[in-house]
């Protein structure tokens, strides 16, 4: 700015010793006489020079600035690439807590000789469907959804074997036969029992459903298409639906969510973001012909699983059907 001031200073003085020529006249008489060709180039020169004096101020002002802006720019993209890698870290912590309290399910019917005979090698067996679990307690309860193990609870012949793979505390993973110790078609819930043989398990952390809200985040981790230990990450979408169960009759106060359940999932744990188990993974309404999810899935309120699972480690059946 100093500079631009200068220059104009320069100019008008000297404009104003121009003589004899009338200042009101200059402009129209500089192009006639050699005298005012030479002032008119001084006077270019002065106009040239503080525009460029100008255009230098307005330049160094903005370089200025620019740096702050892209500096803010810089730092805000920063905060949020924190943000992302500390939820990407939430969510991996997350899984490595939970899935190896998550069970892998095999429905397997047994083969037969050409005389009828069963043979008890598993390894040889057809599989008949996957599913998913969770474990519940240290001394080897398995908890799923019925229809997962359907056919061996109707099993007469003594074809259909199911077998369970997890790992243990260790992180050794192993392989053991789940016996049915309680069954509730109502609800979609089945209690299994696998000999742990003094390893130790990792049950699930209970939560709540009754505190949950609609837009909460929530995961589910199963074995979709025997794909094992598989996350997806969702919100509750709603809840207080009523969805069928396996014998035709309805369960009440499911929750919907928008985490991927797919056929294998069910009787996988539904999670909060502290690791709570606040759900049982069952179903999914499925886009007409594909089988795949259509983002709108189910799972029985863990509330209902803690009343039910009890009665059915004690007595095998559920609490109503006691009477």
């Amino acid at each position: 700015m100093t500079m631009a001031l200068a220059s104009s200073k320069a100019f008008s003085s000297i404009f104003n010793t121009l003589s004899p020529f009338n200042q009101s006249k200059f402009v129209l008489a500089c192009s006639g006489s050699n005298h005012v060709n030479a002032v008119d180039r001084r006077r270019r020169i002065m106009i040239f020079g503080s525009s460029l004096a100008l255009t230098s101020t307005l330049l160094g002002s903005n370089q200025q600035r620019l740096p702050m802006e892209s500096a803010i720019a810089l730092e805000q993209l920063k905060e949020k690439e924190e943000e992302l890698e500390e939820e990407e870290e939430r969510n991996v912590n997350l899984f490595q807590k939970t899935s190896p309290s998550v069970v892998y399910i095999e429905a397997i019917e047994l083969p037969k000789t050409s005389s009828g005979d069963i043979l008890t090698d598993e390894e040889n067996g057809k599989i008949e469907g996957t599913g998913s679990g969770f474990v519940w307690d240290k001394l080897g309860h398995i908890v799923t959804n019925y229809h997962v193990i359907a056919k061996l609870a109707t099993d007469q012949f003594g074809l259909q074997r199911c077998k369970v793979s997890l790992v243990d505390a260790k992180g050794t993973r192993f392989s053991k036969e789940g016996k049915i110790v309680g069954l509730d078609p109502d609800n979609d819930l089945a209690v299994l029992k696998i000999e742990t043989e003094g390893r130790e398990l990792n049950p699930v952390v209970l939560g709540t459903s009754n505190d949950l809200r609609v837009g909460q985040s929530c995961f589910a981790i199963g074995n979709p298409y025997g794909y094992e230990n598989t996350l997806t990450i969702g919100v509750v979408s709603g809840l207080g639906r009523e969805i069928p169960s396996p014998n035709g009759k309805s369960i009440s106060e499911a929750i919907q969510t928008d985490a991927d359940i797919n056929s294998g999932n069910s009787g996988g744990p539904l999670l909060d973001s502290y690791g709570h188990t606040i759900g049982v993974n069952t179903a999914t309404f499925t886009r007409k012909g594909s089988g795949m999810s259509s983002g709108v899935n189910f799972a029985i309120p863990i509330d209902t699983v803690v009343r039910t699972v009890p009665y059915l480690i004690v007595y095998g059946t559920a609490y109503r059907d006691r009477f």
